[in-house]
């Protein structure tokens, strides 16, 4: 059980590691991949079907496809995140706006923390010890008034 993310570029990593840096936290295992869906849709397919992830975390800036070609290869859960840059909205969209039949899951520009908490809360629901942690975690961050992804 665990979570393959999977980034559109090398430049995603800092979105990458507030991620990782919360699964790290629940105690859930994670793998990370790059590959492109422009530049290497082979790879991407490649990646989706091989991998044994119970839930997939997309990471994509401008045009933002990787989330919806995830889920196009997989029944599973896709999370995606839109990446901050010059053209925000182009991002947004196109992870909010899949066609009917492969939906995917979308947090906010840059949160990868959102998308590991939800990935977890997917997880949850078969073990135990995550809901646990999630409960923990929901402690902790009452009061609180923490803004930053």
């Amino acid at each position: 059980m665990g979570v393959h993310i999977i980034m559109g570029s090398k430049s995603d990593m800092k979105v990458a590691e507030k991620a990782t840096a919360m699964l790290d936290r629940l105690g859930i295992g994670y793998q990370v991949s790059v590959a492109s869906a422009h530049r290497d849709p082979g790879s991407v397919h490649a990646i989706v079907t091989g991998s044994e992830a119970d839930v997939f975390i997309a990471i994509a800036g401008l045009s933002a496809a990787l989330p919806g070609v995830v889920a196009a290869h997989t029944h599973k859960p896709v999370v995606g995140i839109p990446v901050s840059g010059k053209v925000n909205m182009d991002s947004i969209l196109s992870i909010v706006q899949m066609p009917p039949g492969i939906p995917v899951g979308a947090v906010g520009l840059d949160n990868g923390k959102n998308a590991a908490i939800l990935a977890a809360r997917i997880l949850a629901l078969t073990d135990g010890n995550i809901l646990e942690k999630l409960e923990e975690l929901a402690e902790e961050m009452r009061g609180t008034t923490e803004l930053s992804v």
